[in-house]
C-alpha cells in the first residue's frame, strides 16, 4: 500500500513540477508502478465522493467475477486471454490489479481424525534417500515402508531401486516381519498400484491384485492430491529419516537393512503409541493387534523378475545393464530369466542352465568357468576340423591318408598339425607327392612325410625352408591361409641369372 503522503508527493512532483516518471522514481527510490498507482489515484472532491473513471475492463468485470466464484485458483493470466478472446483490447496489467480485489481468500481446510481398528489397514509408500555407490555405479537409494494403522508398527525395507518385483518383495517381507497381513492397504497413487484412474474408476496393476489375492487383502489408492489420507506413513518416512538415516554409517544395502531392523525393535516399537494416554508402547499395541491380522499363506507370493531372454553371437544374456554367461549351445536361443536379490538363473524350459550372482553394478560380465571351457573346447574341436578341410582342399591324397591315420593308435589333431606346418612350409603340390609316396610305402606318419620331402628338397638342392615368425595374437595364429605357388618368383630369378650371364 502507498501511504497518503508519498502519493501526495508523487502527484505534488507530476502534476505541479511536471516530472517524469522515471525522474520521480530515481528521486524517490521507489518503483514504476508504485508511481503509477499513486498518479491513477482520482481527486477527492469536496462531497467525499470520488469520481470513478471508465476503464476498458468495466464489461468484463462481472465474467471475471462469476468466473473465480467457480473456480478460485484460476490464475490472472487465464482470466486475461479469457476476456480477451470475448473482445477486451487491454493489457493484462489491469486484469491481474483487478483479479488481486475480487479473488475469493481461501479457507483453511479442516481434516477429520482417522481412527483404525485392530488388523484393519496399514498405510505403504516408498521413501527417496538420496544414492548409495556400488562399485563403478551409483544406485537410488529407496526405502519401502508400511506401517499398520492401528499400533503404528512398522516395517523398512532399503532397496536400490523403486522397480515393481522390489515393491512386492517389500510387501511379502513386512508381511512376514509384522506376524500378519491387514485387511486393508492404502497406498498413493503410484504407476505399480494404479495403471489408470477416472475419478473413482480405478485399473490396478495385475500383478499388485495377484498379490492381493494371494494375502487376502484389499489395495485402496487414495484421492488423488489428498496426501493427508496416508498420513501415518508419511510421518513414519519423517521419523525414519531424523531418527535412524541421519549422519548414519553403514557398508552396503545389507548392512543398512539390518541396521534398520535393530533400530524398529529397539527404538521405533519401544516408543509411546502416539495419541496414547494409557503409556502403551507400539510393540504392546502390535501384540494386541496381531492376532486380529489375517494369517499368512502357507508360501510367499514369488517376487522374483521373470523375463525372456535370447543371446546374440556370443554366448551371454543381458540384465539390469550386465551379460551374464550361458552355455554356448543355446546360442539364439529364447531363454527364461529368473532374477532375486542374489541370484540371476536362466532356464531352458524348466531346466536350469546357468546361475550368477546377482551384480547391481552396470557395465559388468558375469561368467561360469565352465561355460568358458566348454567353448573353449568346441572352438579347439572346430579348430581340428578345419585344418583336416585344408589338408583335404589342398592334397588330393589328403583324404586317404587321414583314413590311414585314424586306424593307427595315434593322436589324429597332433599328426594334422603337424602336416599343416608341412603344408605352409614346402606348398601343397610338393606335400601331395610326399603323402602318395608315403602311402605307397606305408610310412602313415607325419614325420614321415617331413622326412620324404627333406629327402626331395636335397636332391633338387632347394634352400631350407624358412620358419615364419607370427606374433602372439591368438587371432593370427588362428588364422588359416592357403598357399599360393612360388614357382613365378623362380622364373624371376631365373630369367635375372639369365641376364646376368649375357651381360658378361
Amino acid at each position: 500500500m502507498i501511504s497518503p503522503e508519498l502519493a501526495a508527493r508523487i502527484r505534488r512532483l507530476h502534476f505541479a513540477e511536471h516530472w517524469k516518471v522515471g525522474t520521480i522514481c530515481s528521486e524517490l527510490g521507489v518503483h514504476h508502478d508504485t508511481v503509477r498507482r499513486a498518479l491513477a489515484l482520482e481527486r477527492v472532491s469536496g462531497t467525499g465522493v470520488k469520481s470513478v473513471r471508465p476503464t476498458l475492463l468495466d464489461a468484463y468485470k462481472d465474467f471475471i467475477q462469476a468466473t473465480l466464484e467457480a473456480h478460485p485458483r484460476l490464475t490472472a493470466m487465464r482470466l486475461f486471454h479469457m476476456v480477451k478472446a470475448r473482445g477486451y483490447v487491454g493489457g493484462p496489467l489491469q486484469v491481474r490489479r483487478y483479479v488481486r480485489t475480487v479473488r475469493p481468500t481461501s479457507r483453511a481446510e479442516a481434516f477429520l481424525r482417522r481412527s483404525t481398528l485392530l488388523g484393519e489397514e496399514a498405510q505403504v509408500d516408498w521413501g527417496h534417500f538420496g544414492t548409495l555407490s556400488v562399485g563403478n555405479t551409483r544406485r537410488p537409494l529407496c526405502c519401502f515402508v508400511m506401517v499398520l494403522g492401528h499400533s503404528r508398527a512398522l516395517y523398512a525395507r532399503f532397496f536400490l531401486d523403486m522397480t515393481l518385483e522390489s515393491f512386492l518383495r517389500g510387501h511379502v517381507l513386512a508381511f512376514q516381519a509384522l506376524g500378519g497381513v491387514p485387511r486393508a492397504l492404502l497406498y498413493d497413487n503410484l504407476k505399480s498400484v494404479v495403471l489408470e484412474r477416472a475419478g473413482d474408476a480405478i485399473r490396478f496393476h495385475p500383478r499388485l491384485l495377484e498379490l492381493a489375492g494371494h494375502y487376502h487383502f484389499a489395495p485402496k489408492p487414495c484421492a488423488p492430491y489428498r496426501g493427508n489420507e496416508k498420513g501415518k506413513v508419511e510421518r513414519t518416512i519423517r521419523y525414519l529419516r531424523d531418527s535412524f538415516f541421519a549422519a548414519r554409517t553403514f557398508s552396503g544395502v545389507d548392512d543398512l537393512n539390518a541396521q534398520a531392523a535393530r533400530w524398529a525393535a529397539e527404538v521405533a516399537h519401544a516408543r509411546q503409541l502416539p495419541g496414547d494416554v494409557t503409556g502403551r508402547t507400539v510393540a504392546t499395541a502390535l501384540e494386541e493387534e496381531r492376532p486380529r491380522l489375517l494369517p499368512l499363506p502357507a508360501h510367499p507370493f514369488p517376487t522374483d523378475v521373470v523375463r525372456p531372454v535370447a543371446s546374440g553371437k556370443t554366448p551371454y544374456v543381458r540384465f539390469d545393464s550386465n551379460d551374464y554367461s550361458i552355455p554356448h549351445t543355446l546360442v539364439k536361443k529364447p531363454l527364461t530369466l529368473v532374477a532375486s536379490e542374489t541370484r540371476v538363473r536362466v532356464l531352458d524350459g524348466s531346466q536350469e542352465v546357468a546361475s550368477h550372482p546377482r551384480c547391481f553394478e552396470k557395465g559388468r560380465t558375469l561368467e561360469q568357468p565352465g561355460h568358458l571351457a566348454a567353448l573353449a573346447d568346441a572352438k579347439a574341436r572346430a579348430h581340428e576340423l578345419r585344418g583336416r578341410d585344408l589338408l583335404r582342399a589342398s592334397c588330393q591324397q589328403a583324404e586317404g591318408f587321414l583314413a590311414a591315420l585314424a586306424q593307427r593308435d595315434v593322436s589324429l589333431s597332433h599328426h594334422t598339425a603337424q602336416l599343416l606346418k608341412l603344408l605352409t612350409l614346402h606348398g601343397a603340390r610338393a606335400l601331395d607327392e610326399a603323402l602318395a609316396e608315403a602311402l605307397r610305402k606305408g610310412a602313415v606318419s607325419a614325420p614321415a612325410v617331413a622326412h620324404l620331402l627333406e629327402q626331395r628338397a636335397r636332391r633338387q638342392r632347394q634352400p631350407p625352408p624358412l620358419t615364419v615368425v607370427l606374433p602372439d595374437d591368438p587371432r593370427i595364429a588362428a588364422s588359416r591361409t592357403r598357399p599360393h605357388s612360388l614357382a613365378d618368383y623362380d622364373r624371376l630369378l631365373n630369367k635375372d641369372s639369365a641376364d646376368d650371364d649375357s651381360t658378361r
